[in-house]
């Protein structure tokens, strides 16, 4: 930790940011499990789990937790095994 007082404040941003991005990558891999599990039971309501994790992924995509690319690679495997799935 430094001993200027912005080098202080970063680190003190820094820490916060990354107890936030920590807890979004939890949600995050948390809702892909969930869905990889209604798609191995097979359960209707995959699909709707798919919206809820598509919209989680693109959110943490959005913000800079994940990159961005990342985010988008996710939900398009999590809806091709959906749609796979459903056949």
């Amino acid at each position: 930790m430094g001993k200027i007082a912005s080098g202080i404040k970063r680190h003190k941003q820094s820490l916060k940011r990354r107890i936030r991005n920590r807890h979004v990558r939890s949600t995050v891999k948390t809702i892909v499990k969930q869905v990889r599990e209604g798609i191995e039971e097979g359960t209707e309501k995959s699909a709707e789990l798919l919206n809820k994790a598509a919209s989680v992924i693109a959110r943490a995509g959005s913000k800079g937790v994940i990159h961005k690319k990342t985010a988008s690679r996710k939900i398009s495997r999590l809806a091709k095994a959906v749609r796979k799935a459903g056949k």
